[in-house]
């Protein structure tokens, strides 16, 4: 394209101008009408179109301009008045023009002589050419100048006016009890009190001047960062999160945000105030699982009382079957596994009466020293050799009130668990210590202050992450095979130990392993004694043609254990009820013992059966039975001094023989 500065004039002839002409010249008039200066080149650099801007901005004489001119005579122009600084002209020119022949886009500034500052963009055309816009920034550039010197001075006064905040109330805030801080809209602190610099290890001078994820860490900042999002942008915001505390364990706190706002309503930062409710997120924590944990035992408990029921009837049918048919092949090939089947069922009950903490317990003072070491050659029998087995006691003599039995199935639970955690294999340390609980450590495990016999079991497996840890003593969860785990190892030893007045602590971390800790209540060494006191005793008498009053509201429980009375030589009289039994006891002089069940309809159950016989007829023995087996039963109500025996269901001729023989001579 041609220039456009000729002016539109007739040609020599009086003959109009050509349309290509009248096209250059309307697109030059357009040109010069705009403030930045523009510029065309083609592939070989030479000048196809510009602007008067373009001249003036670059301070070009019009005679340079013209179609056809070389970009590197203006390069060479510029070089040599010195627009490109000191140095070697031609070299200049050179470096220039190479760059251009690249016809790559760019932008850059360049300050003039003049103190004016141009934006310089180029843009490839097809064909290779370029076009080229040049700007005056000199005003925009003053104004962000001046924008970021009244940020500065914005800046100051913010710095200032959180200093005398800082002076005036330093020593207010470092008595509070609360952790506070003050953060600026650049999320830079400020200010913070002894309180919140010690919660994350810093001290109160150290904190100012450092951005939040500095001082709180990286991770824990974009948990919380929507949240001081929304405080500067003038929302008060509250939220909790969860620390590492000063103790090592975790810690919970809440924050709250406060927005600080300038008199033109613009946000300079936010107050933080927050308090830590590690104790109180404990105490909610607490009743949530005491709430849950009651639940399923009032559920567990429901379940057993009916099962029990069922599995006393068809072990006692089974049993008799048996007897009656010992030589006939079906009994081995049917009945055996049946019996072993319905065994397996009581057990299972047994194991869920264990975690609603309902299973009778038989605690007597248990030197624990001399129980692990006995266990422990049962452990390294049942574990593979590729684990290796040590004990450890820091006390020669711990002696706790516990049943021996439940705390032996406690503690092989925990080895076998371990082995599972170790496929591999790797080391298993049980070891016993004496611990005290304060009031806080305490009320964390839900038991009395005071001195405990630990035994921790120990391994060095592939430990639990956080979901399972915090599901590990629920009944019928087991992160096992199907098939290879009842999931009720765990919550039976947690049922047991709080069963027996202790708690247990759990500790595991992910390839590192786990500790599982029982706490049980010490009694000291001199307070000890061979076993509890015996309960009452019915008195001594001949079984056989004596008239035995059975009070069972279930009608094939009362009809196997009638059975098994008339085997053992006793007469029977049957009440499906408490008050139909105490009549009977009542107007029946000839009744010599009675054999109730707990848990019976209508308003007289068992226990106020045996009250009633207790007031109307002392010298009459009486034995209770339930699918519960509640071991609270024995202070309910009842005179302590004068327990009744108590016979757990399912049970066999040979344990009702067992409950009554103090009648036989």
């Amino acid at each position: 394209m041609n220039g456009h500065h000729e002016t539109a004039s007739q040609p020599e002839g009086g003959l109009p101008p050509s349309p290509e002409r009248r096209y250059q010249e309307m697109l030059g008039a357009g040109l010069d009408l705009l403030d930045q200066g523009v510029t065309v080149f083609d592939a070989d650099l030479r000048m196809v179109a510009w602007n008067t801007a373009f001249l003036r901005l670059l301070d070009f004489p019009e005679t340079l301009a013209r179609p056809g001119v070389s970009f590197e005579d203006f390069i060479r122009f510029n070089a040599e008045r010195g627009d490109y600084g000191p140095g070697d002209p031609a070299q200049q020119v050179a470096e220039r023009v190479a760059r251009a022949r690249s016809f790559q886009p760019h932008t850059t500034e360049r300050i003039r002589p003049s103190g004016r500052i141009l934006s310089i963009r180029g843009f490839p055309l097809p064909h290779q050419g370029f076009i080229t816009v040049y700007t005056d920034v000199t005003e925009q550039r003053r104004a962000a100048e001046q924008i970021s010197r009244h940020q500065a001075e914005l800046e100051e006064h913010i710095t200032s006016r959180t200093e005398a905040l800082t002076r005036a109330n330093r020593e207010i805030t470092d008595a509070i009890p609360a952790a506070i801080a003050y953060v600026d809209k650049d999320r830079i602190y400020r200010y913070a009190n002894k309180g919140y610099a010690g919660w994350f290890g810093w001290t109160s001078e150290q904190v100012p001047g450092h951005r939040v994820p500095e001082v709180i860490g990286q991770e824990l900042f974009d948990t919380i960062s929507a949240d001081v999002d929304r405080a500067m942008a003038g929302e008060r915001v509250s939220y909790e999160y969860r620390l590492t505390g000063r103790d090592g364990e975790p810690a919970y706190a809440r924050s709250t945000l406060v927005p600080d706002f300038a008199p033109d309503g613009s946000v300079l930062g936010c107050y933080v105030h927050s308090m830590d409710v590690t104790e109180q997120r404990h105490t909610q924590a607490a009743l949530a699982q005491a709430q849950k944990m009651e639940a399923i035992g009032q559920l567990t408990g429901g379940l057993a009382h009916d099962f029990n029921n069922m599995l006393t009837v068809v072990i006692g049918n089974l049993v008799a079957l048996k007897e009656n048919h010992p030589d006939d092949p079906l009994t081995e090939n049917f009945v055996e596994p049946a019996m072993h089947a319905a065994n397996r069922g009581a057990e299972l009950i047994r194991r869920l009466l264990g975690f609603a903490r309902r299973q009778p317990l038989e605690p007597k003072p248990v030197e624990v020293n001399e129980l692990i070491l006995g266990m422990s050659k049962l452990i390294r029998r049942s574990l593979p050799s590729t684990i290796a087995v040590s004990t450890a006691s820091r006390e020669p003599c711990l002696v706790a009130m516990v049943d021996a039995h439940q705390l032996e199935n406690a503690l092989l639970n925990l080895a076998l668990n371990a082995r599972d955690a170790m496929p591999n294999g790797g080391e298993l340390r049980i070891e016993s210590s004496l611990e005290h609980l304060g009031v806080h450590a305490a009320a964390d495990l839900e038991v009395p202050p005071g001195d405990y016999v630990q035994i921790a079991v120990t391994d060095n497996g592939m430990g639990m992450d956080g979901s399972t840890l915090a599901r590990v003593f629920e009944p019928f969860f087991t992160t096992k095979q199907f098939g290879m785990g009842s999931g009720l190892g765990m919550s039976m030893v947690y049922g047991f130990t709080k069963q027996s007045g202790g708690g247990v602590r759990i500790r595991s971390r992910q390839a590192r392993g786990t500790t599982v800790a029982l706490l049980l209540p010490r009694i000291e060494e001199d307070e000890a004694q061979p076993g509890l006191p015996a309960g009452r005793h019915v008195a001594a008498a001949d079984l056989a043609g004596k008239l035995v009053l059975l009070a069972e509201d279930d009608a094939d429980v009362r009809s196997v254990v009638r059975m098994q009375l008339a085997e053992l030589g006793c007469a029977v009289v049957e009440a499906e009820n408490g008050s139909e039994a105490a009549d009977m006891v009542e107007n029946i002089p000839a009744i010599a013992l009675v054999i109730s069940d707990v848990v019976m309809p209508g308003a007289m159950d068992g226990r106020a059966l045996a009250r009633f016989v207790r007031r109307f007829r002392p010298e009459l023995p009486m034995v209770l039975m339930s699918g519960f087996a509640e071991s609270e039963f024995h202070t309910s109500g009842l005179d302590p001094e004068h327990d009744l025996p108590l016979l757990a269901k399912p049970f066999s001729r040979d344990k009702l023989l067992a409950a009554l023989s103090p009648l036989r001579n």
